[in-house]
């Protein structure tokens, strides 16, 4: 009899592949699954309630994709000001659309996407154009980020075991699995659109961390971080300023580092 399970495949422990289609189908079976991971990228630390002034906790209203605040009724609609905002589309197949796009070697074109995805080619060139709009920043078009900077770092992909274990792989690595990645987002002004920059480090160390921000922010600029590990930025000629979220402060005035994160570019 043979020892594999037909039922149950599993991707080979000799591939080289880090993230497959079995991950894939695992990790996002349903729409549900996708609006839920997409809550937990936008919202880490929970959904903060404009009316209660606080971050409250969120049910998910049946059969809408929002989420209402248990205590006001207050609605966050998770996908409002992503690529997803206003698409009739499933949100599992525009999920599985940045998978094929982000993961297909020698690229993948809008009719590809339509044969994979199933939908017209009207759908799939609107779904291609938006998706290739995040892929295709670079860390060095239009130079410098300038005016006011949000910088944050996250981590992304594997599985969160470290919740059953307790402790992270080391100091500044993050969880076990996951991946960190260091991202900056200068705010819009004046009528032009804003710009992101994000790129997979090797930890969120001070080391690692400052000398990103001193090579892509322009000095005399406005920096917003929240407590880690940016104390020396003052120093360095930014106007530096912060929110705690050690202290449950996410939002103070105009102090915030969610920007790219409800942009949908993390």
């Amino acid at each position: 009899m043979s020892k594999s399970d037909r039922n149950n495949p599993r991707r080979s422990s000799a591939s080289e592949s880090r993230y497959s289609l079995f991950e894939f189908e695992q990790e996002y079976p349903d729409d549900a699954a996708c609006l839920e991971a997409l809550v937990m990228r936008l919202y880490p630390d929970g959904i903060f309630c404009q009316k209660c002034d606080r971050i409250t906790k969120h049910h998910r209203v049946r059969s809408r994709t929002c989420y209402e605040c248990q205590f006001c009724g207050h609605q966050e609609y998770p996908m409002k000001g992503t690529i997803f905002e206003g698409s009739a589309t499933s949100l599992r197949l525009w999920f599985y659309a940045m998978y094929l796009m982000a993961s297909t070697r020698c690229g993948i074109s809008a009719k590809q996407l339509e044969r994979e995805l199933g939908v017209t080619y009207k759908t799939a060139w609107r779904m291609f154009n938006k998706i290739r709009s995040l892929l295709d920043q670079d860390e060095d078009e239009d130079g410098p980020l300038s005016g006011t900077v949000e910088a944050d770092e996250t981590f992304i992909g594997g599985k969160a075991k470290w919740k059953n274990q307790g402790r992270p792989v080391g100091k500044g690595r993050g969880p076990v699995g996951k991946t960190p990645v260091h991202g900056m987002a200068q705010r819009a002004k004046d009528g032009k659109p804003g710009r992101v920059v994000a790129k997979v480090v090797p930890d969120v160390a001070e080391r690692t961390l400052l000398p990103r921000v001193e090579a892509k922010v322009l000095s005399a600029s406005v920096v917003y971080t929240d407590e880690w590990p940016y104390d020396r930025l003052e120093g360095m000629g930014y106007q530096h300023l912060r929110v705690n979220h050690s202290q449950k402060v996410y939002v103070a005035g105009d102090v915030h580092t969610n920007t790219s994160k409800a942009s949908g570019r993390w």
